[in-house]
């Protein structure tokens, strides 16, 4: 089938690859519509790999997508051909102990589309679990749909960060996962976001999806802002989302007593935490890899209009442009969120 395919560090090409994925009792396969440019598809195009996640053989990139159900299994019976759907792109083995909690993220045989050696979904099918492929309600469309992905990362962190209605967040980090955890810190009842970046269109887009305040490091004190907006007290909780190690050390200087530091982004290298800090406000630090049980809120969310995700759809491209594409994301556009790629 013709796929985009990551032949190795700097070098992609849209070819006909072999996949054989022949369909179980409990799946679904699906014609791919539209899949989203990810950073992690970006990082393994301009460095060929991700931490200890090696291209060493040419693979298949993209991971956020959407698609029609083509033809379902014998033992499906909550989906049918011609469904619209999203599919989360993490399988587990649902007999592991990690899943019986309900931490399936976190097992450690999960297999993830585009993370070496598994190949990603951008190509003309998948054969997919029908229990990880969720239709799309009416009003959300198939480029909506290819964004639950990074918006289900968003609602882990709020669900991990335990919101209470009226809180304060602080996001550090406005990029597209910094994005979707200020929409979903705030379709979770916080009454305002301040978020910060050094790139004032990410911070400008920020401002339009509600009571946000953005804050542009290279112009303004984070810290004093904070100061400004909770009277002296500190943020009720801070995201972290930039993986960047200054950023990281200073998430406790922005918090209150008692408040919650959820870590999203994650660092290249290792970084010292000020546990003294940390201990002097009893804060409590939540982590967050990937989601667990977010697909059918996000889609929920969606439908009902309490958050709208459209306006971080950037540029789209057909797929026989697909690398054009990905050259487009590599060159870190200020005003880019997210590129989607689209096959008709």
């Amino acid at each position: 089938m013709e796929a985009v395919v990551l032949e190795k560090k700097g070098l992609i090409r849209i070819r006909d690859i072999d996949i054989q994925e022949n369909i179980g009792p409990d799946d679904v396969r699906i014609g791919v519509r539209v899949v989203g440019v990810c950073g992690s598809d970006v990082h393994y195009y301009t460095h060929g790999g991700v931490g200890p996640y090696v291209v060493r053989e040419p693979m298949v990139l993209g991971h956020e997508a959407s698609g029609v159900v083509l033809e379902v299994g014998d033992q499906v019976d909550t989906l049918r051909p011609g469904d619209l759907v999203c599919m989360e792109p993490g399988i587990p083995d649902m007999r592991s102990r990690a899943a019986r909690l309900g931490l399936y993220n976190l097992d450690p045989s999960l297999t993830f589309w585009a993370t070496p050696p598994m190949h990603g979904c951008l190509r003309e099918s998948v054969v997919h679990p029908a229990s990880f492929t969720y239709r799309l309600p009416p009003a959300v469309s198939l480029g909506e749909g290819a964004l639950v992905e990074p918006f289900a990362v968003g609602l882990q962190a709020a669900k991990k960060a335990g919101i209470t209605p009226g809180d304060t967040a602080v996001v550090t980090g406005a990029g597209t996962i910094g994005l979707m955890t200020c929409l979903a810190a705030l379709g979770g009842g916080c009454s305002k976001v301040i978020i910060s970046d050094r790139l004032q269109p990410k911070l400008d887009l920020a401002a339009t999806l509600g009571p946000v305040v953005g804050v542009n490091i290279q112009k303004q004190d984070l810290k004093e802002v904070v100061d400004e907006c909770t009277d002296g007290w500190g943020a009720d909780i801070v995201f972290e989302a930039s993986g960047d190690g200054e950023a990281i050390q200073g998430t406790f200087d922005l918090l209150r007593p008692g408040g919650c530091v959820v870590l999203i982004g994650i660092p290249l290298e290792p970084v010292p935490l000020p546990i003294i800090t940390a201990q002097s406000k009893e804060a409590r630090m939540e982590t967050v890899f990937r989601y667990a049980n977010v697909y059918d809120r996000a889609l929920s969310l969606m439908e009902s209009g309490s958050v709208n995700v459209k306006p971080f759809i950037t540029r789209t491209y057909p797929f026989n442009r697909s690398v054009e594409a990905f050259e487009h994301a590599a060159e870190n556009h200020p005003e880019t969120v997210k590129i989607q790629i689209v096959r008709e």
